[in-house]
């Protein structure tokens, strides 16, 4: 405890006056915890700015003031003088927030004693605290303040420190000395000693796993229980031992797991159980075994697992089946069956039909092994001559009796390009003779072809001249040309692959005199074809330019260009889309004299004249026409019906297709599609959909061409 005095120096120039400090002790008592019974030292003859009063406290004292309570404030108030600036406390804000600083804590909104309208920030900067001490209005309260104004520094003596109390415990202050307060868990004079619980211990069939913080079985310490395999928890997994000395559940025990309880066995069958344990408990096991004539369905034998479940379900005894039965061909059987239909102690009787042996035994017993006493008896039929397949074909037959015996049924089919020759298919009747012969496979022939004018053929037959699998191979004489491919070969179907092709002769371009000249020719093969040859000359006033004759050689190449007369040219024109053009150059193409023919493809109209001249001024005699498809008449759905179309040039234009439906309970009256041909007009009627009567289906299948069914 600090003694208390007070130094009063006046002068004549203001020297600093000093009060060293009044020693205030307060007692704390109450339940409540009032004001800590710390020291209070002060001093108002110097007012400080804030850095300077805490450096002040901090260099005589501990720190500036941290008020812990309204106790506390109202003592203050009440012991400390009275200070026209006021006195400065250890409260300040630090980022943003209102920080005691000898503490290094947080003010709370529950600790707050501000002044009313505080704190208000006036003017900025106002980041540190003043309490207004016998002030009057507001008295004891906070306000706000910028840290360089000057006022009383407010400070104070802490008796604990940091080697005082252990890190368990918390040091409060008492007059002139200490107290530490132990943390829950905690205890001693200093709170260094952990609370102890009691010792836990392993449970029978499992273990435990503790970790310690603080000590064994003290305070904080946790226990992991674990059981055996085959073993559960009777209580809490993990225990914590907690502040009060006691754990916070009982010891857990480990009970052996239980499966569920089994019946008396299966059926026609015993169950033999061990239970090295407890009764249907973990490791127990049940064994299976089944009556003689009867089998096992399931496991011989199940055992109670670790989980508490059987490794699988009661097995069952069915009665051991033979094979089923069925009487032989032309035969009878009869059965009789204790335990069902041939399971073991079935016992069948088989017999024969006039005209047929039995062989084999009369009676057949089901034994304990699924087996019959012997094979099944049969009744020999009639056997009909072997067969076999004809060549170039296949036989496939059924037999009921064994291969080729009585009801054997064969059916005949040819490899491709082959036709059968005689009837499919054949029976071995109950006289031992096949129903009919056997049929031959003969090849398909197709037409007989000849060898095309100035051309030649050279076929290879595999099955005769112009049958199934010949190839042909054409060729044409010099200055001929093949139209169509070199080859074709009979199909399968009788027909040839394509048709034969012709030898053209090889022809040259048509040529047209040249401008203002004049042209003739001889074509002895025809116009501009092989061998024709044409002579050219100019008229007045005109050049020839090129060879005066030419002559059309086999590559179909004449011996050189046209010839010309330098004439005027026009625009050079193209053929409209889904359109031809053929132009006939007296000049050179495109130049003076020209004429183009132009025509549109089946389907298509001329939309302007068909032909135009290159006139002598150069230009065209009319502007190129256009190539439009032909439209057909509108159509629409029946009644009762619909209509879907697919349009290549425009809705119902040449080459649209539709197709036409009908409503359930209508019938089409017509064929279901038509198409718009090149002509403008529907390759067929649009279709009517007609109700679905007994009277119409009568009508229409006796006048199937009401529908165009013929």
């Amino acid at each position: 405890m600090l003694p208390w005095s007070n130094y009063l120096r006046q002068s004549l120039y203001n020297r600093l006056l000093v009060i060293l400090l009044m020693t205030i002790y307060h007692d704390l008592t109450g339940e409540t915890g009032g004001v800590q019974a710390w020291t209070y030292n002060y001093s108002v003859n110097q007012n400080l700015d804030w850095d300077s009063a805490r450096q002040w406290c901090r260099q005589h004292y501990t720190d500036m003031v941290a008020i812990q309570n309204q106790e506390e404030i109202v003592y203050l108030n009440t012991m400390l003088p009275r200070n026209s600036q006021y006195y400065w406390i250890g409260l300040r804000k630090v980022n943003e927030m209102w920080t005691w600083m000898g503490t290094n804590k947080t003010l709370t909104k529950e600790a707050e004693n501000w002044a009313t309208g505080e704190p208000n920030n006036v003017g900025d900067g106002q980041d540190c605290v003043e309490i207004y001490i016998k002030r009057g209005k507001d008295e004891a309260k906070w306000n706000d303040e910028r840290c360089t104004k000057k006022k009383g520094a407010l400070c104070y003596t802490a008796s604990c420190s940091e080697h005082c109390c252990s890190t368990h415990a918390e040091c409060l202050e008492n007059i002139g000395n200490y107290t530490c307060q132990c943390d829950p868990g905690f205890k001693g004079p200093r709170c260094q000693e952990a609370v102890a619980c009691d010792t836990v211990s392993d449970p029978d069939q499992g273990s435990v796993n503790c970790d310690h913080p603080h000590g064994l079985f003290a305070f904080n310490s946790s226990c992991q229980f674990h059981c055996a395999q085959g073993y559960q928890l009777l209580g809490a997994s993990q225990l914590l031992c907690q502040a009060t000395g006691f754990w916070d559940h009982p010891a857990a025990q480990c009970q052996v797991k239980q499966c569920s309880s089994l019946d008396n066995g299966p059926h026609r069958g015993t169950m033999n159980c061990s239970n090295p344990i407890a009764l249907h408990s973990y490791n127990s096991t049940c064994a299976f075994s089944c009556d003689l004539g009867f089998d096992l369905i399931g496991p011989d034998r199940i055992q109670c697992n670790h989980t508490g479940q059987w490794t699988g379900n009661v097995s069952t005894c069915t009665v051991v089946r033979c094979g089923p039965l069925s009487p032989p061909a032309m035969g009878n059987m009869s059965c009789v069956d204790p335990l069902g239909a041939s399971s073991f102690t079935s016992s069948c009787g088989f017999s024969c039909e006039e005209g047929y042996l039995l062989r084999g035994d009369i009676n057949l017993t089901c034994l304990s092994t699924g087996q019959w006493t012997n094979h099944t008896p049969a009744c020999e039929p009639l056997q009909c001559d072997v067969l076999t397949s004809p060549p170039h074909g296949s036989m496939n037959c059924s037999d009921l009796h064994g291969q080729f015996h009585y009801g054997s049924q064969c059916l005949f089919s040819c490899e491709e390009g082959f036709l059968l020759n005689g009837l499919a298919d054949t029976e071995c009747t109950s006289l031992g003779t096949w129903s009919r012969r056997a049929p031959l496979c003969l090849a398909q022939q197709c037409d007989v072809l000849t060898s095309p004018p100035h051309g030649s053929m050279n076929c290879s037959d595999l099955y005769g001249q112009f049958h199934y699998g010949s190839q042909c191979l054409f060729s044409c004489e010099e200055g001929f040309l093949l139209n169509g491919l070199a080859d074709t070969e009979c199909t399968s179907l009788g027909t040839w692959s394509r048709r034969a092709p012709l030898c053209l002769v090889v022809r040259c371009g048509p040529l047209s005199p040249p401008a203002m000249g004049n042209m003739s020719c001889v074509d002895p093969l025809g116009a501009s074809s092989f061998t024709s040859s044409c002579g050219f000359s100019c008229e007045e006033g005109y050049l020839l330019r090129g060879d005066t004759n030419l002559t059309c050689l086999s590559t179909g190449q004449w011996t050189n260009h046209t010839p010309a007369c330098e004439p005027l040219q026009c625009d050079v024109l193209t053929s409209p889309p889904h359109g031809s053009m053929n132009c006939s150059d007296l000049h050179g193409q495109f130049h003076y004299g020209s004429q183009c023919l132009f025509s549109c493809e089946e389907g298509f109209l001329l939309n302007g004249l068909a032909d135009t001249e290159c006139t002598s001024l150069g230009t065209w005699s009319r502007r190129a026409p256009l190539c439009l498809a032909q439209q057909c008449d509108v159509l629409t759905s029946p009644p009762h019906g619909s209509m879907n179309c697919s349009d290549l040039y425009g809705q119902f234009h040449y080459g649209s297709q539709c197709l036409f439906s009908c409503e359930e309970g209508f019938l089409l009256n017509g064929l279901a599609d038509t198409e718009c041909t090149s002509l403008g007009t529907w390759s067929r009627r649009a279709p009517l959909c007609l109700g679905n009567s007994p009277h119409l289906q009568t009508m229409l299948d006796t006048y199937p061409h009401l529908l165009g069914r013929e």
